[in-house]
């Protein structure tokens, strides 16, 4: 099954910045073990831009959907047997990334 996982980020208590190294070496090991689909990391959100074309035309306004003081940082997608193992693995990662995460089944 394949879980998204969100990396949640927040403006008045950031996450350490100096965690590139350990999560890339978090990273070799998902790939070695076989979880790994894809990752990402997003830009700030005021790069952030709202598309919403549900009227009779396209409205775009800037900045994320949702004025938050925390917001999507970034995502992994994991492949994994069960639930049990992703909340193992994402235990894991937000130690190593410092910051939390939110940990979604794909339908």
């Amino acid at each position: 099954m394949r879980y998204l996982v969100s990396v949640i980020d927040d403006k008045d208590n950031p996450g350490s910045a100096d965690r590139v190294p350990a999560i890339g070496e978090f990273n070799k090991r998902l790939m070695a073990e076989g979880h790994w689909v894809f990752a990402g990391g997003l830009a700030a959100t005021d790069a952030a831009t709202v598309v919403d074309n549900r009227g009779e035309q396209a409205v775009f306004s800037d900045g994320p959907f949702l004025e938050s003081k925390e917001y999507l940082a970034g995502v992994w997608v994991w492949e994994a047997p069960d639930l049990d193992v992703a909340l193992a693995l994402a235990a894991e990662a937000s130690r190593i990334c410092d910051r939390k995460l939110e940990v979604r089944p794909f339908l």
